[in-house]
């Protein structure tokens, strides 16, 4: 079990650098599964094609996204996992004043058939 968590958390740790380098929606899109749900604002965004439609548009230079998980955890059968921790989202204005806001992140990892592990819920 402890090889499945280490890969989640690698899985992680290559997620949230994709965000810093490539930015959010790119990294949001390459590590969600096909039938991966977000919930922001309240609101369910229902499969990797709707997420990718509703991140469109969204990336900036101006923002950027870190987080790494505190807890992780894995099913005996080593096909689901869990992730929570704590995020930034840092945003900086057009006269450049940056302003900060932590949170904490839940995120559900699937096992695919490739054997690479994509969220299916964040």
């Amino acid at each position: 079990m402890d090889k499945w968590k280490n890969e989640i958390v690698e899985t992680e740790k290559e997620f949230s650098a994709l965000a810093q380098r490539e930015g959010i929606p790119a990294a949001f899109v390459a590590f969600a599964a096909e039938d991966a749900v977000l919930m922001r604002n309240n609101s369910l965004i229902i499969g990797k094609e709707a997420l990718s439609e509703s991140l469109q548009g969204s990336a900036s230079e101006n923002v950027s996204l870190s987080w790494k998980p505190d807890f992780v955890d894995v099913a005996a059968s080593g096909d689901l996992g869990y992730t929570y921790g704590k995020f930034i989202y840092t945003s900086t204005d057009s006269l450049g004043n940056e302003s900060m806001q932590e949170g904490v992140f839940h995120t559900v990892w699937k096992r695919q058939a490739d054997g690479t592990w994509k969220f299916v819920w964040d």
